[in-house]
């Protein structure tokens, strides 16, 4: 029988120590250790949900890593490449490559009788997966791709729209420049659908429509397009995969052939993905100060239970108790308080995290933080970690305060009491 354990789990449930000032200070160790807890909680939900939608729109606009002439520099008017490329086959074996999309951007200009907007024109071909503007498709209907005539339906997104008085199926007329023409060239395209996604700095740019198009506009062939999309089913293995798909690039170019290179999201938009990265240490600095609030409000607790049971720490003294014994009393109580405090700091940060999903209490500037609502991402892994590391610490930092026990004289008390 654990003989320590069963004593500090009578001193917890005992009732009649309610009325001692150690309570009401206990009370106020424990509101600081749910508090700080809650705020953990928050805090971490907050900054990876922020991370998460970002970068999933980041993504959605354009995929994990894209494989592209390598005479392509940074803009959108792109050198083509040939659809037909030994290694797609293989590359979709990888493990974490959900799949391969052909495409292709052309910059031009939407002009109306009043406004001119500059765009990028994103070509897509059958094979291309619409989940993401689906998502955010908020009028209208995508534009029905196939393997045929070319289409001219577009979709463009709803700040578009509205910056240029266009709706659903209205004829949008668009502009592009060749090098090798002295006149723009000029497509009528009928608008088949509106998206929004919140990221304003992508949301005034794309429009989405039939890869044929920018091949006819550019002189290609229907074997040549921008590049590919490779999209994956983990962020975090985004280096790894690219690796190993610019060694498949390599192994398969034949002599003749285009020299193709690869690029990875977080290289094309460095500016996003490195802002993303400096919230982590918000983060740490964040966890830090509250385990350490939440350590030393139940140090200081502790110190008042020992000095109030004095005199029963001179009682087991003097039957006999080592004084590593009794201290493990007062930090298993310790625990167990810290415990209690810890379950209301979960319902509280828990409460937040879920009423901010379902209801989006707490609203953004999109055009700032590229969402609309503060984005909250309940994990069960984040939650667990976050209660072993504060337990944890906090049982370290109270075998300090325990040490004073065996400077208490078991004569001084009983004769004191």
């Amino acid at each position: 029988m654990n003989t320590e354990l069963f004593i500090s789990r009578r001193l917890f449930f005992d009732k009649g120590h309610k009325k001692l000032l150690s309570q009401r200070i206990i009370r106020i160790a424990l509101t600081g250790i749910a508090l700080g807890l809650a705020v953990m909680i928050v805090s971490v939900a907050v900054v990876t949900g922020f991370k998460k939608e970002v970068r999933n729109k980041v993504i959605g606009f354009g995929s994990h890593i894209q494989i592209i002439n390598y005479d392509s520099n940074s803009s959108y008017e792109t050198q083509p490449v040939s659809k037909d490329q030994p290694f797609l086959e293989t590359i979709t074996t990888i493990p974490g490559v959900k799949y391969v999309q052909p495409f292709a951007t052309k910059p031009g200009m939407i002009k109306t009788d009043e406004y001119i907007q500059g765009i990028v024109f994103k070509g897509v071909d059958t094979d291309f997966n619409w989940d993401f503007f689906n998502k955010n498709l908020v009028e209208g209907t995508l534009p029905d791709i196939n393997d045929s005539a070319r289409n001219n339906e577009i979709l463009i997104s709803e700040e578009i729209s509205r910056l240029l008085s266009l709706d659903i199926n209205d004829k949008a007329i668009v502009y592009f420049i060749n090098e090798s023409d002295v006149t723009p060239r000029m497509l009528q395209l009928e608008i088949s659908g509106i998206y929004h996604t919140g990221f304003e700095e992508f949301d005034q740019l794309f429009i989405l429509g039939d890869l044929k198009q920018i091949q006819r506009l550019n002189d290609w062939r229907s074997d040549q397009i921008t590049g590919f999309e490779v999209v994956l089913s983990d962020f975090n293995q985004i280096e790894n995969i690219e690796q190993d798909i610019r060694s498949l690039v390599i192994q398969y170019r034949d002599k003749d052939a285009d020299i193709l290179r690869t690029e990875s999201i977080t290289r094309m938009y460095p500016q996003i993905f490195d802002w993303l990265s400096i919230l982590d240490m918000n983060v740490w600095v964040i966890l830090l100060l509250m385990v350490m609030v939440a350590s030393f409000n139940m140090v200081s607790g502790l110190l008042v239970l020992i000095l109030e049971r004095a005199s029963m720490i001179g009682v087991l003294k003097a039957m006999g108790s080592p004084s590593w014994s009794i201290r493990k009393i007062f930090v298993y109580l310790s625990v167990f308080l810290t415990c209690r405090g810890m379950l209301w700091g979960n319902l509280i940060g828990i409460i937040i995290v879920l009423l901010q999903n379902w209801f989006h209490i707490i609203h953004l500037d999109p055009s700032t933080y590229y969402v609309e609502y503060v984005p909250m991402n309940f994990s069960i892994i984040h939650l667990l970690l976050l209660n072993a590391g504060t337990i944890a610490i906090t049982s370290l930092m109270l075998i300090i305060p325990s040490w004073f026990i065996s400077k208490i004289s078991p004569d001084k008390t009983i004769r004191f009491d």
